[in-house]
């Protein structure tokens, strides 16, 4: 009789037990909560350079940011969560400094009437409570902007892009801070240019050349004759011969100018697509008012 009741005893025992192992490893009920500030990726181009931003975005919510929720004179991650990432695959100035192709964390210095951009090693940190000032890459003066309009969440982007330039805008409550990118494209590829057209051969890119060193003030005798090679190419393409007026223009043969407008004027009257004509019969006429 004890045997038995021990046997009943030590089964009972047993399931209790898997019932409680199979509770304790059952998922617990997953709930997906909206992030408090959510993260962002953006890929920008300017000229030759990629440029990649990863942060998350905080919001005021009614908060004071700068000088309150952001203390002036404290180092910020820029963001939140993890520190802000930019990447650049070339090398750039920021605000006139030299900075490196590389991936950085970008933390900031906010003040009342100047903010320090500290361009920082990778070391995939959270917040800034690793930091280091021994890792620091750059350490970059700005001007703080205010704002007449309020802006709710903290925006970083890449705006008035040119080949050789942009500007770096962080932007919350009532401040954007600007930072200005120069890169140097000329010095990459220009030595292209030259070396292709050079060796010679097929489909060469003669007409994006030629408007590159028109729109870059390089050798106009150049870009003269590789639109004329374009041409010889595409005899027809009144688009090319306006843009040949356009070379001779800068290079002050206002009478070649007009004649190669007027040619590139009739021929965009024969056009049969209705935009393409309308486009470069008013580009041709502006461009010969201009030239009286």
């Amino acid at each position: 009789m004890t045997t038995h009741l021990l046997r009943r005893g030590l089964a009972a025992f047993a399931v209790c037990a898997m019932a409680t192992s199979l509770f304790a490893q059952a998922p617990a009920p997953k709930i997906n909560f909206p992030d408090a500030s959510p993260s962002v990726s953006l890929t920008q181009r300017v000229g030759l350079t990629d440029i990649q931003i990863s942060y998350n975005r905080p919001g005021a919510k009614g908060r004071k940011v700068f000088g309150g929720l952001v203390p002036y004179d404290h180092i910020w991650r820029t963001g939140a969560n993890t520190a802000t990432k930019i990447t650049f695959n070339t090398a750039l100035k920021i605000n006139g400094t030299d900075i490196p192709a590389g991936t950085y964390e970008l933390f900031t210095i906010p003040g009342a009437t100047q903010w320090t951009v500290i361009i920082h090693k990778n070391m995939s940190q959270w917040g800034v409570y690793s930091y280091d000032q021994k890792n620091d890459v750059a350490r970059i003066q700005a001007v703080p902007v205010t704002l007449d309009d309020h802006v709710e969440t903290l925006d970083i982007s890449v705006n008035d892009i040119r080949d050789e330039s942009a500007t770096l805008n962080i932007v919350w409550e009532k401040t954007r801070v600007p930072l200005a990118l120069t890169f140097d494209v000329k010095a990459t590829l220009v030595p292209q240019i030259e070396a292709i057209m050079a060796a010679g051969g097929e489909k060469l890119p003669y007409a994006r050349a030629a408007m590159y060193y028109l729109e870059n003030n390089l050798d106009l005798a150049k870009a003269a004759a590789w639109m004329d090679a374009a041409l010889a190419a595409e005899p027809n393409a009144f688009y090319l011969v306006y843009r040949k007026a356009l070379i001779l223009e800068k290079m002050g043969d206002k009478a070649g100018a007009i004649a190669t407008a007027q040619k590139s004027l009739e021929a965009a009257k024969q056009a049969p697509s209705p935009a393409l004509r309308d486009e470069y019969i008013d580009l041709n006429k502006s461009l010969l008012e201009r030239l009286q």
